[in-house]
């Protein structure tokens, strides 16, 4: 596939006058359309509001979430920048970029089960219960480790259409996914036979972040201003809102069950202490 240019420059008059540093970033994953969109104009909002200008660039070719941190840890890799959860591992290879880009909805869960099975998990009342349950996650996933910390059972599979294939053939009982990822996928097609489990809720506290090579510090605190400017002024919350404004109300998140997890990938620098950066339950 061909690299396809992306232009971004700031608001301001003096950075249109500077040259643009080429940023390489991964490629577009056909599975994951709107949430990829959304990460890019969160991008985009970023340097506009930097000061600084850049050509975006995507890579020439897919990576796993496992390959965009190999890459962003070589001084040679191919990629300048990356979006992932953040984990301490993370955090000690890479450059964070500490605003979380969903406001923490990653660490909200609902779950993928099959239709025969829906019903049953009206039963699902505590921890306890659910670890009556084997869960399917990626093999390269964080969220794999945070389960299983939580004693949770999982098994672990490579591909996402795979890990959907051991749910519908029994393997696993469910496959939790972030709320704002869930109804895209069931509307793609991917996931016939299965259903949006209608009672659990699980919640624990995460972040996704830009990441950025550690050979480019510079890069790292344009995109941390940027951010801290776009919480400050709105407009990060209001392109949140006009992509995920109606999940709450449309999951009926406020009368699931809420099984609130421990993070222990979570890194201490996390800003769990400035809560303009996070989602709270009704707001």
């Amino acid at each position: 596939m061909k690299r396809r240019p992306l232009l971004l420059t700031a608001l301001a008059a003096p950075a249109l006058a500077q040259a643009r540093r080429r940023i390489v970033y991964p490629q577009h994953d056909a599975g994951r359309t709107p949430i990829w969109n959304y990460l890019q104009q969160v991008l985009q909002l970023a340097i506009e509001r930097s000061g600084v200008a850049y050509e975006l660039v995507e890579s020439r070719e897919f990576m796993t979430q496992a390959r965009v941190v190999r890459e962003l840890a070589d001084a040679s890799g191919r990629l300048d920048l990356g979006w992932t959860m953040t984990s301490i591992e993370r955090e000690a290879q890479l450059l964070p970029v500490r605003v979380p880009l969903d406001r923490g909805l990653i660490g909200w869960r609902i779950a993928f089960v099959r239709s025969a099975d829906a019903q049953r998990w009206a039963g699902v009342g505590s921890l306890d219960d659910l670890r009556r349950y084997v869960a399917v996650q990626g093999h390269d996933w964080p969220d794999t480790e945070i389960l299983r910390t939580n004693g949770l059972p999982v098994r672990e599979g490579n591909r996402y259409e795979a890990l959907l294939d051991m749910l519908r053939l029994g393997r696993a009982d469910y496959f939790p996914r972030a709320l704002f990822e869930i109804d895209d996928e069931a509307a793609s097609g991917l996931a016939q036979d299965l259903v949006i489990e209608p009672h659990v809720l699980l919640r624990y506290p995460a972040a996704s972040y830009l990441f950025v090579r550690p050979d480019q510090p510079a890069l790292a605190a344009d995109l941390q201003r940027g951010l801290e400017a776009a919480v400050a002024d709105g407009s990060l919350k209001r392109l949140f809102d006009k992509r995920f404004g109606d999940l709450l109300q449309r999951h009926q998140v406020a009368k699931r069950v809420q099984l609130r997890l421990n993070n222990p990938l979570l890194p201490p620098a996390t800003p769990l202490d400035k809560p303009a950066y996070w989602l709270v339950m009704g707001g």
